[in-house]
């Protein structure tokens, strides 16, 4: 089976349903975020668990992509050589615009939503979490169409399914993800 590609805003479930894709279809998963995480380290940037990009030293990591290209262009690179290889799950900001083929989800939820995920996952208080969200997202936009040209979150042309994870539970976003992969086989 080709590559698959989760896409989303921060704090979405991109990790979980990647993972729980990876599972089902007998794929390997690869976290877009791992790897920046890991290029960061390799650049002096501090690393820490699941919740650092939410943290201040993910933060002024944020900060510094802002002002230097090359750590979002290694890594899309990376990516999408092992989207390219095939057998992959792969949770990516950018990938489903840089890639043809393959199957690509973007999963679609509010900032309210998105904190409330980030609220129990990082424990962190809503107001905190609602401006990580927001400024994650508001950063990725302007990063995204100053690399690439691509209107993160506008332009979903390039997906072959939209979910829309608000009303929905964990389990229920997973089967929706199933169903539009199967769809695609």
């Amino acid at each position: 089976m080709k590559s698959i590609v989760i896409s989303g805003p921060p704090a979405v479930g991109k990790t979980t349903v990647a993972m729980a894709l990876a599972e089902r279809f007998g794929m390997r998963h690869v976290s877009g975020g791992d790897v920046l995480k890991e290029i960061a380290a390799r650049n002096g940037a501090p690393r820490g668990g699941d919740d650092w990009w939410d943290r201040p030293e993910g933060m002024a990591f944020l900060e510094r992509r802002m002002g230097d290209d090359r750590f979002d262009r290694e890594v899309d690179g990376r990516l999408a050589e092992i989207f390219e290889a095939g057998g992959a799950v792969i949770t990516s900001y950018t990938l489903p615009w840089l890639v043809s083929d393959g199957t690509k989800i973007w999963l679609a939820g509010s900032h309210a939503s998105s904190a409330r995920r980030m609220r129990a996952r990082d424990s962190m208080g809503h107001d905190e979490a609602l401006a990580v969200t927001r400024r994650r997202y508001e950063s990725n936009v302007e990063l995204y169409r100053r690399l690439y040209g691509i209107e993160f979150g506008r332009d979903l042309s390039v997906f072959d399914s939209v979910i829309e994870t608000d009303s929905l539970g964990a389990g229920e976003v997973i089967e929706a993800a199933v169903r539009a992969v199967e769809g695609r086989a």
